[in-house]
């Protein structure tokens, strides 16, 4: 009996020492709010200036979220990640590529545009967001210019572009990723182009912007710093951020992670966006199911990251897709609720009841599932046997 006795304070110990060991990320995500219901948000970024074929894809958008509703009657939520400016190619053309000039959504060739933009609001179905008064840091796409024939041909179109076309490291635009790796930006110029982005999106919207979420998740602390001075409060991140672009060109220098409801230095609440569905790309409505499942288990909401591209290049295809997967959400989870970021941001700073979980048992059974997303805890977990008390922890709450 003594040894058994042993073995067993021996193992208690043993968890003991991995629970203190993985204690920072266990006690986040025990922090972390857990909701009561299925929440599912559509994130959808890069619309704005370009191509005005935007216009009909953003009615069609429109139509369809108004069809979608939840239980309570709220229509399916898109956000709407709003760009404000593309290039004037021929003017930068004539300037042999020595001068930046730009094409603002505010023309009068992109009316169509912002009046589809402002009916899906007034709808209740778009809520739209910060992306960058443009989808590249300007001085580098003219460097680039000079020694990328592609840029230049892409600047030579006759009609206002689509920044996808972009090589993918110029596409960022808190770097200058004309050379790689790139280089980070002053954080004077920062605080001047969030000054005039914000100015912009207020001449478009009529309001401050309160949502931001940075052209490829590539920011930093000046960039949110600049953001909250000028009325940001909520920041959409992929649960990390990166700070550059690499040798190899990719999103790197990683220097934070996050979990939703967790603030930024400037003071900003961070939401977490982790659910992709791009249905150009194959994606089916099953995705977008199964990501509402996998978060509603772990007590989150679902951020759908989806992207203009998909309703310019294959519209038909991919709004059905779309439409087939709410209408999927709704089905597997009948109490889902749409809301838009800010109103998700809103209840859990106010820890609203009718959002937050308050009891033990389901917060529990919550953090049992995200321990899963830890980096090595899982198996170190296993090997153990800490697994065993968790997994009656999971099937118990």
């Amino acid at each position: 009996m003594t040894v058994l006795i042993l073995a067993l304070v021996a193992v208690l110990m043993l968890w003991l020492a991995v629970l203190l060991a993985f204690s920072g990320p266990l006690a986040a995500r025990w922090r972390e709010p857990v909701l009561r219901q299925p929440v599912l948000i559509v994130e959808s970024d890069d619309w704005g200036a370009g191509p005005l074929a935007q216009a009909d894809a953003l009615e069609r958008l429109s139509a369809l979220l108004q069809r979608v509703r939840d239980r309570g009657g709220q229509p399916a939520v898109m956000t709407l990640g709003v760009v404000f400016e593309v290039p004037d190619g021929v003017r930068i053309a004539a300037s042999d590529y020595t001068e930046y000039h730009a094409l603002p959504l505010t023309e009068t060739r992109f009316d169509g545009v912002r009046q589809a933009m402002h009916e899906g609001i007034q709808a209740g179905v778009f809520a739209p967001q910060l992306h960058g008064q443009c989808h590249y840091w300007p001085p580098a796409l003219i460097a680039a210019a000079h020694v990328d024939c592609t840029v230049r041909d892409w600047l030579n179109s006759a009609e206002p572009v689509s920044t996808e076309a972009l090589p993918s490291p110029l596409q960022s635009r808190w770097v200058d990723a004309s050379n790689l790796p790139s280089r980070a930006l002053t954080a004077e110029a920062i605080q001047h182009a969030a000054a005039a982005e914000v100015a912009v999106y207020q001449a478009v919207f009529n309001r401050v912007p309160q949502v931001a979420v940075a052209t490829t998740f590539v920011w930093n602390d000046a960039v949110e710093a600049a953001w909250a001075q000028a009325g940001v409060e909520i920041i959409i991140t992929p649960g990390h951020r990166a700070t550059c672009r690499n040798a190899a060109g990719q999103p790197g220098c990683e220097d934070a992670t996050m979990l939703t409801g967790e603030h930024s230095h400037a003071g900003q609440t961070y939401l977490v966006r982790d659910v992709y569905f791009e249905p150009a790309l194959g994606h089916v409505p099953q995705r977008l199911v199964e990501g509402l499942l996998a978060r509603t288990r772990q007590g989150r909401a679902c951020l759908v990251e989806t992207h203009r591209f998909n309703f310019l290049q294959t519209r038909d295809s991919s709004l059905a897709a779309l439409e087939a997967g709410l209408n999927a959400a709704l089905d597997a989870c009948p109490d889902l609720r749409f809301v838009s970021p800010l109103g998700l941001a809103h209840a859990i700073q106010a820890r609203n009841p009718d959002w937050i979980e308050t009891r033990m048992l389901p917060r529990l059974r919550a953090w049992r599932h995200r321990l899963d997303e830890v980096p090595r805890f899982r198996r170190v977990a296993q090997l153990t046997g800490l697994a065993l008390p968790l997994v009656w922890l999971e099937r118990t709450a």
